[in-house]
């Protein structure tokens, strides 16, 4: 069984991708120029259905039309049932990485291919709640593993500790195979917290309120990017 290690050192930038959740949803164009000017390496996009999580957000058609006010990659995270249904038209809206739960249907493999039939990233993401050893038989297919430290549905939540061990796990598998499947983590990541998550293994902070709420966003996302 693998067990966490204490500190992951690889030597390299983090990168931060920035959730439009807590964005101002009268303006997401200005948003997502305002994210882009910060230095945010991807622009998050939480879409929800009211089913799999219990919020409704945007869909395709707003995904095409904020893309056009930013060149950075746009990282789409389906947070919706039978989520394969609808890959094609977040293709076509622009998404550069799609991700999708573990949770949210059972022919997992048969989604990621079809993202990867695009020419896209492909991620998996897991609740609090999901085992890691979900991956065993996947994970070889994703370039991301997305570990959510809060329960999806909304922005704003605590971030949940006991999360830091499966970043931990998700990274030990990682390196086990030796793959280049990066991590992100998302919920609840801050300044205060962003050390602990990054040592735990992350390579990618998913951040949305603790960007939107703070004095100089470009500082804080530096402060993010530099607190390893």
């Amino acid at each position: 069984m693998l067990t966490k290690k204490n500190s992951f050192n690889r030597g390299k930038v983090v990168e931060v991708s920035s959730s439009i959740l807590s964005a101002d949803f009268a303006n997401l164009g200005k948003s997502v120029e305002m994210l882009t000017d910060a230095g945010v390496d991807y622009i998050h996009v939480d879409v929800m259905d009211g089913n799999f999580v219990p919020n409704i957000t945007i869909g395709p058609v707003v995904v095409s039309a904020i893309k056009k006010y930013t060149t950075i990659p746009f990282d789409v995270h389906l947070m919706i049932n039978s989520p394969g249904n609808y890959i094609e038209a977040f293709v076509d809206a622009g998404a550069d990485m799609i991700t999708i739960h573990a949770e949210s249907d059972i022919h997992l493999d048969r989604i990621i291919q079809k993202i990867k039939s695009y020419k896209k990233s492909a991620g998996l993401s897991l609740v609090p709640t999901s085992h890691y050893n979900i991956l065993e038989y996947i994970i070889f297919e994703l370039d991301l593993v997305l570990i959510m430290t809060v329960n999806p549905g909304f922005g704003g939540q605590q971030f949940i500790t006991s999360q830091l061990d499966k970043i931990s796990c998700v990274r030990n598998l990682i390196e086990k195979y030796s793959l280049k499947t990066k991590i992100a983590v998302d919920g609840g990541v801050n300044i205060k917290n962003a050390k602990s998550v990054i040592e735990a293994g992350a390579d990618i902070l998913v951040v949305g309120s603790a960007i939107f709420n703070a004095n100089n966003m470009l500082d804080y996302v530096q402060q993010l990017k530099s607190s390893f």
